[in-house]
């Protein structure tokens, strides 16, 4: 059934030839010899987009420069669903006329790069295509996916603001000329583990409204799509194979490929959408997804609330209420809080009751507030203390509306009489950076060249800069020696106890693991350790274990009481061994001894390795490594020594530190080119490019900026290909009439 009836032109041009009534002739017109402009005609269609024509006549008996006719589009209102679309309308009107002695339902063919502004139409079940009328109806869209539109036979440029000649366009929300801030992308991927177990997971739910959704499944497995719509109505699609459908009116396309699946929708979505993955094989897929998600939660400005004052001048103020576009109906503000881009509005202040107070009411007259009376406003108390000294903690504080009267007298008051500004956060995060943890670095070569020896390795407390400081709990700490055994048999008796370390790195490694850096909280600081009490033996050490902090603004450290101090106090007494004493000698064997160390002796006395420095930083931003450089050195010279001549059992173990911490610019991530669209002949090949930002090296996640925030120029998006003829081809042309004479 037809639902929007039309003009043909030559009826509307008709009809506006007989008008004899005409507007008044403009001097512009009387100055370029134009007659004034006719009445605008009848809409070419009544739904839908049509297109009404002016006329005007030429005064001159010369020819007058310009054009006698005019445009404008009318009727832009959409048309029911039960009207179908216009261009199959016109082509079904053709359905009760032969076309060469045969009928034919006609359907349409649409979209025509050469002249998208002809009739043609499709016989029902052929091949057979027809141009049955050189030109469509006035109005009639020239492409299915476009407002332009075809006037008297040519493609006219139509704007999303229905103009003719318009450029305007809708933005990625479907708001025409839009600036985008009514929508959001949601940009992600998805990694199935699915198995017999769990057979079915969901990838992502694209609510109602959402536009430009664009999924990619990449492996075995297979989408499917369930739906519901605002009234609660469920559907379920299962993406069987390959092709455009409807699903709660909205149009999906569908591509299936052996080793990937890409589902696109153009929408706006007609319901809420669940994109799921079911399991197909014993290999993971991947989704990646894109869309545009509407902002259905949005700030709206209240009335004005009571005034302040019934008479001698008070004040009034409006306030903003989260309101849900769908269910129209007022809800907790956190709702719109939840998206960034939703900026609530500052309440607007007006005065009020300006009249004086009568004598009689008891009230004293007070002069209007901008003078004399204060506005009312938002007080704090001091944060608390952070609830973590790391890792993330909170602090809070009381926030209420206070109001000065005039003799200064201060008082709370109702939070909306303070609402022109916004309130103070009353909870913020606090030392969110992630404590300092133990870094073990490789172990050291053993002690000893056969038997039971000892080795050892450097633990360093590092905080989340990657710096040398204090803080690590010792209980966690890994232990800095333990025993080694050397497989090479011994062939003198083994010494009583293990050999110790003699290296000098060693004593370095010592003095970086015992080190600690004063900071802004209390914390116990250990100086250096004395010298042993004994020379051989056993004996003790002791060192001095101190409560500072760090004065932030003087940038100087004091000393508090040792309770001023959490946490364990470090140990300022230990064991000491200095080796053993003549008493103990003679258990030893001095032909081991002489065997491990006195053929090092020279070299020991010489040659030695020292760190040197660091080496260049892997990154130049987001956090990168650099190692200390290890040099085998003369020490008498000071000079570098071939690596030969410093024992290799000796060398010191590897060491890194963090470097380069600042945060990357933002920088352009390229996609890869798809496949051309044309074998030969030139094609073109498109790929994706966005502005992103590296959030963490370690897990190399991202996150997607606007383009300008990206300095350099954008890469460009679309390329030709295959620039070269195509191979020539046979084309068989109609066949003619040949007569035979006999």
């Amino acid at each position: 059934m037809e639902c929007c009836s039309w003009a043909t032109a030559g009826t509307l041009l008709l009809a506006s030839l007989l008008l004899s009534s005409r507007t008044a002739r403009s001097e512009e017109d009387r100055d370029t010899l134009w007659d004034a402009w006719g009445s605008w005609s009848e809409c070419s269609r009544t739904c839908g987009g049509g297109a009404s024509y002016s006329l005007r006549r030429c005064l001159s008996s010369k020819s007058c420069e310009g054009r006698n006719i005019r445009y404008r589009t009318c009727s832009n209102v959409d048309c029911p669903p039960e009207a179908g679309d216009f261009r199959a309308q016109q082509c079904s009107a053709h359905n009760d006329v032969k076309y060469q002695g045969q009928f034919y339902e006609w359907l349409p063919v649409s979209n025509d790069p050469d002249n998208p502004c002809s009739l043609k139409c499709q016989a029902k079940g052929t091949t057979l295509v027809v141009e049955l009328a050189p030109k469509v109806l006035d109005g009639t869209r020239c492409y299915t996916e476009s407002l332009d539109m075809c006037i008297s036979g040519l493609c006219q440029i139509v704007g999303c603001d229905h103009q003719l000649g318009s450029t305007v366009k809708e933005d990625n929300c479907g708001v025409c000329n839009g600036d985008g801030s009514t929508c959001r992308l949601v940009r992600g991927q998805y990694k199935s583990q699915l198995s017999a177990n769990k057979p079915e997971d969901t990838v992502v739910a694209v609510p109602y409204g959402s536009r430009h959704v664009r999924l990619v499944l990449k492996g075995p497995d297979h989408l499917h799509l369930e739906t519901k719509t605002l009234q609660g109505v469920k559907g379920e699609n299962s993406l069987s194979s390959t092709g455009s459908f409807l699903v709660d009116n909205s149009s999906v396309d569908f591509q299936k490929f052996p080793d990937k699946e890409i589902l696109r929708i153009s929408g706006p979505l007609s319901a809420d959408f669940t994109v799921k993955v079911r399991y197909a094989g014993a290999a993971d897929s991947a989704v990646q997804f894109i869309f545009y998600q509407p902002i259905i939660h949005r700030w709206r400005e209240t009335d004005f609330f009571p005034c302040s004052a019934s008479c001698g001048g008070g004040y009034q103020l409006t306030s903003a209420e989260c309101y849900d576009l769908r269910s129209s109906r007022v809800v907790a503000d956190q709702y719109c809080h939840y998206y960034p881009e939703n900026i609530k509005p500052k309440p607007k202040l007006q005065e009020c009751n300006l009249d004086p107070c009568p004598a009689s009411d008891g009230y004293k007259q007070i002069m209007p507030y901008d003078l004399y009376h204060p506005l009312p406003r938002w007080e704090s108390t001091p944060w608390t203390a952070c609830s973590s000294s790391c890792g993330g903690g909170i602090q809070s504080r009381t926030v209420s509306c206070v109001e000065e009267d005039i003799q200064g007298h201060i008082s709370p008051v109702e939070e909306w009489k303070c609402m022109y500004t916004p309130k103070m956060p009353i909870v913020q995060p606090c030392n969110i950076f992630d404590c300092p943890k133990w870094l073990a670095q490789e172990w050291s070569p053993c002690t000893v060249t056969c038997g039971q020896g000892l080795r050892y390795r450097v633990v360093l407390c590092i905080d989340h800069r990657g710096m040398h400081t204090g803080g690590c709990s010792p209980k966690t700490k890994p232990h800095i020696k333990e025993e080694c055994i050397v497989p090479t048999p011994c062939y003198k008796p083994k010494e009583k106890l293990p050999v110790e370390a003699k290296l000098p790195w060693y004593k370095q490694a010592q003095e970086l693991e015992e080190g600690a850096m004063v900071s802004e909280e209390p914390s116990f600081i250990p100086e250096a350790w004395s010298a042993c009490s004994v020379t051989c033996g056993v004996g003790s050490q002791v060192r001095p274990v101190k409560c500072q902090v760090l004065l932030s603004f003087s940038q100087s450290v004091a000393d508090l009481p040792i309770d001023e101090c959490e946490g364990p106090k470090p140990a300022s007494q230990r064991a000491c061994y200095s080796g053993p004493c003549s008493g103990e000698a003679a258990e030893s064997n001095p032909e081991e001894t002489e065997l491990i160390y006195g053929g090092l002796q020279d070299f020991d006395e010489l040659y030695d390795w020292e760190y040197e420095g660091f080496t260049e930083c892997s990154e130049s931003c987001g956090g990168g490594v650099q190692e200390a450089v290890v040099t085998c050195l003369n020490k008498q010279t000071r000079e570098i020594a071939d690596e030969t001549l410093c024992v290799t059992s000796r060398r010191p173990p590897q060491l890194l530190k963090a470097c380069n911490l600042e945060p990357c610019p933002p920088r352009w991530e390229i996609g890869k080119w798809s496949s051309c669209s044309l074998t030969c002949g030139v094609g073109l090949q498109t790929r994706d490019v966005f502005c992103s930002h590296l959030l963490s090296r370690e897990t190399n996640e991202t996150v997607i900026l606007a383009d300008e925030l990206c300095h350099k120029p954008k890469p460009i998006l679309v390329q030709a290909c295959n620039r070269f003829d195509c191979p020539p081809s046979w084309y068989p042309t109609e066949w003619q009439q040949v007569r035979v004479c006999t």
